[in-house]
């Protein structure tokens, strides 16, 4: 570590030293002993531990910012992605229009309930570790329109999101004009991932479905490799009362030869989906019998997995994100870019181990079990329906351990609130609820009806603006005491957690 002054005689912020000075300083109302304690855990912390997450802020230039906030005002005209016209119509006819450039390059297309964002993640991670370019499209964003689209694992730039936007926008109203329904907001920006993909160019695109599958607008290509996560209940209203119904649609996505990567699933759901590989002349791998997880164990800020892919067995993977699921979210991950190279088909031997676990090691999944504070510990989740809300509270419980926890949730009003605060109810001490400024956002009143029903009403705190709840909530974690255990849990929804996040200083 260098002595030497940063340029002008000022501390260089980039010498841990300098930061453990200054935290020091700025501690002058607690126990020496205790800051320089709590200083060097903080310095420590700068250098290790999982991944930052790449969520981009706004654009620093004040022209670029104008600039996306027009494009972002334009889309905000168009059908939001709730507002549905089961149909690939008007998706294809953009896609004729732009010269098919989905047909330019493979694609990984990863359709499911809960797990696809993630999932998404760690393929993109584990091609680029392998020296390919990936093109990676997910939704929804945490805080910025422009992580949707993916070059090269990283968000694509403001700068080139609006190009993109500006290059597409003249063939867009060429196929409104000609359409009976305008394209909607998730049908332009699907476009735009496509024709980014294909300028790029890509090696390969991983695309996760918006809804669904057979009529969902990422379904004009047609994926080598079709994944599968875990299907559950929610949006039943679109697709089905149960878990078979609901795969029945998602399994549009398994295209003629293909290999369908196929998580753990509900019997009626796996029937499906096995059902229709069969019609198609698909190739399956079915997590717990050709892939899978052999063993897992907690580790500081993640967990060692031991990974059972189509080639071999991956021991002392690190992967820096917490729970059960996320261990089998990157199993399938890892079995979908076996299949991609045609390992356990073409040829025998597995993937490299070393490139396996660095790619591993690099995977970050904002707003998932996300800790964005300590003192007390802030975690970010964006669970939003009873499947999620289930795993999520048994990855909390294994990974902090918390004596108190205290959950703040806002959820959109189409979901199954119910249900969600139910599989919260057996971890959360209180819960404080509160809205987002999202139109679909539950009214923190409404909401905190059901939660008095569910948790009783000396537990329940309401707090309809979230900076608020996010305070109480913090409050109620610190009541034990400076030593204390207590956690804030932030969930109910992806818009809860991108603003929470803004709040809370990331991004």
């Amino acid at each position: 570590m260098s002595d030497d002054p940063g340029e002008n005689g000022q501390p260089d912020p980039s010498d841990p030293l300098d930061s453990f000075g200054e935290i020091i300083d700025a501690e002058t109302t607690r126990d020496p002993d205790l800051a320089v304690i709590e200083a060097g855990s903080r310095t420590l912390r700068t250098q290790g531990g999982p991944p930052e997450a790449d969520v981009p802020g706004r654009p620093e230039d004040p022209e670029t910012d104008a600039a996306l906030r027009a494009v972002e005002t334009e889309l905000a005209t168009r059908w939001g992605e709730t507002k549905l016209e089961p149909s690939v119509t008007r998706i294809a006819a953009l896609m004729d229009v732009l010269g098919d450039p989905q047909r330019s390059y493979p694609s990984i297309h990863i359709t499911g309930t809960n797990g696809k964002t993630s999932t998404a993640r760690m393929i993109e991670a584990l091609l680029g570790a392998f020296e390919l370019r990936t093109g990676r499209y997910t939704s929804p964003h945490v805080q910025s329109i422009t992580e949707r689209i993916s070059l090269d694992g990283a968000p694509m730039s403001a700068e080139r999101f609006i190009e993109t936007y500006q290059d597409v926008k003249p063939y867009v109203e060429m196929v409104d004009a000609q359409q009976e329904y305008r394209l909607s907001f998730f049908e332009v920006l699907t476009g735009m991932a496509y024709a980014a993909f294909a300028d790029a160019p890509v090696d390969v695109a991983v695309v996760e479905v918006g809804m669904g599958g057979s009529w969902d607008a990422t379904n004009v290509i047609d994926g080598d490799v079709a994944v599968v996560t875990p299907i559950d209940l929610d949006h039943t209203d679109r697709l089905g009362e149960t878990p078979g119904e609901i795969a029945t649609e998602k399994s549009g996505i398994v295209k003629q030869d293909a290999t369908v990567i196929l998580a753990q699933q509900p019997v009626d759901a796996a029937q499906v989906m096995l059902k229709k590989a069969v019609d198609v002349n698909a190739t399956v791998a079915r997590e717990g019998l050709e892939f899978g997880v052999v063993a897992r164990q907690v580790a500081v800020g993640g967990q060692l997995a031991t990974l059972r892919g189509l080639g071999g067995e991956y021991d002392e993977v690190y992967l820096p994100l917490h729970g059960a699921h996320q261990a089998h979210n990157a199993a399938v991950a890892l079995a979908a870019v076996e299949a991609f190279f045609g390992v356990g088909a073409q040829r025998p031997e597995p993937l490299d181990l070393d490139t396996v676990r660095k790619a591993f090691a690099a995977v970050a999944s904002p707003g998932r079990m996300e800790v964005v504070r300590r003192s007390p510990t802030v975690v970010l989740d964006a669970a939003h329906n009873p499947a999620g809300a289930r795993v999520t509270a048994e990855a909390v419980g294994e990974a902090f351990q918390f004596s108190r926890l205290v959950g703040v949730v806002g959820a959109s009003g189409d979901k199954n609130v119910r249900g969600l605060l139910e599989a919260f109810e057996p971890v959360f001490a209180e819960v404080v609820v509160t809205q987002n400024s999202s139109h679909r956002a539950m009214d923190a009143d409404e909401l905190a009806g059901v939660a008095v029903e569910v948790f009783g009403e000396d537990r329940v705190q309401v707090e309809p603006r979230l900076p608020d709840a996010l305070e109480a909530a913090i409050t109620l974690a610190e009541e034990e005491g400076e030593f204390s255990g207590g956690g804030v849990l932030v969930t109910g929804s992806v818009i809860t957690v991108g603003e929470a996040r803004l709040l809370l200083g990331k991004g």
